[in-house]
């Protein structure tokens, strides 16, 4: 069991490790898909909330690098917590409990990014939901749970080591 939460973590610290690396070498990819998110311009033209566009292009850079910097702090969390999971494979149950912390820290900072930053504030702020092209809500949807999936088997109790 301990071995399996281990290699998860350690996956999940690949995943967004990836993610974050893609986003900061790949730069302008995703940055088009803030920019049109934080412009509004792919929303229902008589939707009521296009005063809450933000076009300034300072302000959407911020917005990016704001989300490459929480996803490179939850694959740095998940994998510095998967490191002293391993550390403390063969610990008292306690041990390995608080081995855990960092990788529930980086989960959680995953959590936050993708319901929160994606869902919550691109999806119903700045009306992601309501563009064809420019919605990433499936996506964020899939990243949320996988990690909430990760935060619940890994919060499972874990008893001691059977010798």
């Amino acid at each position: 069991m301990r071995l399996s939460k281990i290699l998860l973590m350690a996956t999940i610290a690949l995943w967004l490790a990836l993610v974050a690396f893609g986003n900061v070498t790949d730069y302008g990819s995703n940055l088009v898909f803030v920019q049109h998110v934080l412009a509004m311009d792919s929303i229902f033209p008589d939707a009521g909330i296009h005063y809450r566009a933000i076009h300034a292009p300072l302000l959407q850079h911020a917005a990016y690098v704001l989300i490459i910097a929480a996803e490179a702090l939850a694959a740095v969390l998940c994998g510095t917590g998967a490191w002293r999971m391993w550390r403390a494979r063969r610990a008292p149950a306690a041990t390995f409990h608080r081995a855990r912390q960092l990788a529930v820290a980086g989960l959680s900072v995953g959590v936050l990014l993708w319901l929160g930053g994606f869902m919550a504030v691109g999806g119903e702020w700045f009306g992601m939901w309501m563009s064809t092209q420019w919605n990433g809500l499936a996506s964020a949807f899939r990243f949320v749970m996988v990690l909430l999936a990760a935060l619940v088997y890994l919060g499972q109790r874990d008893g001691e080591l059977d010798d």
